[in-house]
């Protein structure tokens, strides 16, 4: 059973398109059954054409607040980590996604709010407001974020080095973020492609959870943050695909 908490909406007063664009922007009934039929939906549409299967499943928290990380390389990586959601944390799953691309019009903004229930990342026109925004919504209303730290899709299948944002959101606390890598996604959805490929399949691998209580909420402890949660989805990664160590100089 959900607690309920009598509050005035994040979102009251702003009007409908800018609703949907913000980061207060609560779901309402209408949001929730859209998103519930999306979900199936999806999940259906993974099994089906993706064979899509999750190791690891006991090591996401039962309840939120939390955070999911992994390699990005796909459209399809959000839905498959939110699809690996089961219960309350699927009904309080937010993806994070560009904003120019996913909120740039009002029928996309439809589809991201109601459907895929996204949270708007402009590149290049985030302010720090936004990221203590999301970091006060992650803890006070238990909500789970889908993050892809790298900040856009690999083209090579390559992880690029994760940026400090996600220290932002934890250092300090013990939000669990929670390692994942996800094998498949560039082969069934590239980012150069119009539409998914059916046929290819798709793994999830979900690892042990993160805490960074005693993390210094400055530039050092997110960029820590930050490194730290990069080498725990690299260690999920098949052997061929994670980083080798330096030759040894023969100085």
């Amino acid at each position: 059973m959900e607690n309920w908490n009598l509050r005035p909406a994040r979102d009251l007063g702003l009007a409908p398109l800018d609703r949907l664009r913000s980061l207060g922007r609560e779901q309402g009934l209408v949001g929730l059954a859209l998103n519930a039929g999306w979900r199936k939906a999806v999940r259906a549409y993974l099994t089906a054409f993706h064979r899509f299967r999750v190791t690891g499943r006991k090591n996401l928290p039962a309840e939120p607040p939390f955070i999911l990380v992994a390699n990005h390389a796909s459209h399809l990586d959000a839905l498959a980590l939110a699809a690996a959601l089961r219960g309350l944390p699927a009904r309080r799953a937010h993806a994070m996604a560009a904003g120019e691309l996913f909120f740039g019009g009002p029928t996309r903004s439809v589809l991201a709010a109601y459907a895929i229930n996204a949270l708007p990342v402009w590149r290049g026109r985030s302010r720090r407001t936004d990221l203590d925004t999301m970091r006060a919504r992650l803890a006070e209303d238990a909500l789970v974020y889908i993050l892809f730290p790298e900040g856009t899709r690999s083209r090579t299948g390559e992880m690029a080095p994760f940026q400090p944002g996600i220290g932002m959101l934890v250092a300090g606390t013990d939000i669990p973020v929670v390692p994942c890598w996800l094998e498949g996604g560039r082969a069934a959805w590239p980012a150069e492609a119009r539409a998914p490929r059916p046929g290819r399949s798709l793994h999830l691998t979900i690892g042990p959870p993160l805490h960074f209580p005693d993390a210094r909420n400055d530039r050092t402890g997110w960029q820590s943050i930050a490194s730290a949660t990069e080498a725990a989805v690299y260690r999920l990664a098949p052997v061929g695909m994670q980083p080798q160590p330096a030759a040894p100089s023969s100085d």
